[in-house]
């Protein structure tokens, strides 16, 4: 019995985002624009499967593909957004299901730390070293789903939202979590954005 964790479509790749995952990435490498998909199954090892199904399906690209024994996750991307869409759906037939059947996401932790301090910023940066980093006085967003693919999806969102800079985004296991930095108003923005775009999606 395979488990459809996570199912998230993102039309066009938003330039910070597209860049960090280029750094995570084992396989073909995203750019700004490119539509994703992020799909996460239960138990891992069938991960392999629907990865073979979506290939010789579609002309998509196998971003990145993370194999543990709980879960396994792989990520879909290309310029047109109908071989993405195809790709996807021939997973799901695969499956059985729709994309419905995903699992909800559910917001395990958001909280906004306003004015950073110096010491903070400092081991903050030396702990996440992929993506942008945090500068003392900066409000930081911090955001933590379950399932973990979800976070992808929130920073996508955030990023189109408002002007900030992506600091993290950890996308495997069983939690995800996202880290974004920037000024007052902006990280508001970009936080309302990231919840609202999670919580909206459907699920069971």
């Amino acid at each position: 019995m395979i488990q459809l964790r996570t199912y998230v479509f993102i039309d066009s790749l938003q330039p910070q985002l597209a860049v960090y995952l280029g750094t995570v990435s084992q396989g073909f490498l995203p750019v700004p624009g490119d539509a994703c998909l992020w799909i996460e199954v239960s138990p891992g090892m069938a991960v392999h499967r629907l990865t073979d199904v979506a290939l010789k399906a579609t002309r998509v690209h196998l971003g990145q593909q993370v194999v543990e024994r709980a879960y396994g996750s792989m990520v879909l991307h290309h310029r047109d957004q109908s071989d993405v869409l195809e790709g996807g759906n021939a997973v799901l037939r695969s499956l059985g299901t729709e994309e419905n059947a995903r699992q909800k996401c559910r917001v395990a932790w958001s909280e906004t730390i306003r004015s950073i301090s110096p010491d903070h910023a400092v081991l903050i940066n030396r702990q996440d070293r992929r993506g942008s980093m945090i500068r003392p006085g900066q409000s930081m967003f911090i955001l933590e789903t379950e399932p973990a693919g979800y976070s992808v999806y929130a920073a996508n969102e955030a990023e189109k939202a408002a002007d900030i800079t992506l600091i993290d985004v950890r996308a495997v296991g069983a939690y995800g979590r996202l880290t974004l930095a920037g000024r007052e108003a902006d990280i508001d923005a970009a936080a309302h954005a990231a919840v609202r775009a999670v919580e909206d999606l459907s699920g069971v």
